[in-house]
């Protein structure tokens, strides 16, 4: 890597803390990437070689069974992907691939399970990484079973208002169909729900949602920081 993409790297919570001289023994065999959208990072099943490091861009996870596909969930910066498949030196239980041009740092997993097992500072670094992840699915799971297909999208419309710095109309990051899997949905299933949230002012052109009662919503939708805060 050039100078300047190390001086980056090092800058990262996952590496920010870490010894100098770790540091200096990770990074030799690691590679910083660009990589077009659509490119297949990893596929689920095989063995996980490299810890994978989203710094610019956007990768979904997504996986296949029964003939079919679902996107689990979207990465972007800073995280890893998939930390606990590399630390069990196991193969990964999901595939990914880039949704937009992507910076992604690949480090060897032998390599992190080596000098994890001398960091302390290192492996905390890990382990929180690890905990953050596991609460993101946690609050997933919870999403998908404790609430309806309409829970779940008018609580989707409302974090998507929040980010926007709650405008009135916020604009759909991913193509329906993705955010339909995102949700636990058929894309015709999402379409329903759309329909059910207009008397609770939910306009949809393409992919900009109008939202002329944001109370409303709120009221249909009981959101909780137990599962919409990402900061919790």
């Amino acid at each position: 890597m050039r100078p300047e993409d190390l001086q980056a790297v090092r800058a990262l919570p996952l590496f920010a803390t870490m010894k100098a001289e770790n540091f200096e023994r990770l990074m030799p065999a690691s590679f910083l990437q660009r990589f077009p959208r659509g490119v297949v990072l990893i596929r689920e099943g095989e063995p996980a070689d490299f810890l994978h490091i989203v710094v610019e861009g956007a990768v979904e996870l997504h996986a296949h069974g029964m003939g079919r596909e679902s996107s689990i969930a979207v990465a972007y910066p800073v995280s890893a992907f998939i930390l606990a498949a590399v630390l069990k030196d196991a193969v990964y239980l999901m595939s990914g691939r880039t949704l937009e041009p992507s910076r992604i740092l690949m480090i060897p997993s032998e390599s992190i399970r080596t000098i994890i097992l001398e960091d302390p500072e290192f492996a905390q670094a890990m382990v929180n990484e690890l905990a953050r992840s596991f609460r993101f699915m946690v609050k997933t799971v919870k999403n998908l079973k404790l609430r309806t297909a309409v829970e779940r999208l008018a609580n989707y419309l409302l974090r998507l208002h929040e980010d926007a710095g709650r405008t009135t109309q916020v604009i759909l990051p991913f193509e329906k169909r993705m955010i339909a899997s995102l949700l636990g949905m058929t894309p015709e299933n999402l379409s329903r729900a759309f329909a059910t949230l207009k008397p609770y002012g939910v306009e949809v052109d393409g992919p900009a949602v109008l939202l002329t009662k944001v109370d409303d919503l709120k009221r249909l939708a009981k959101p909780t920081s137990l599962i919409d805060d990402p900061n919790i």
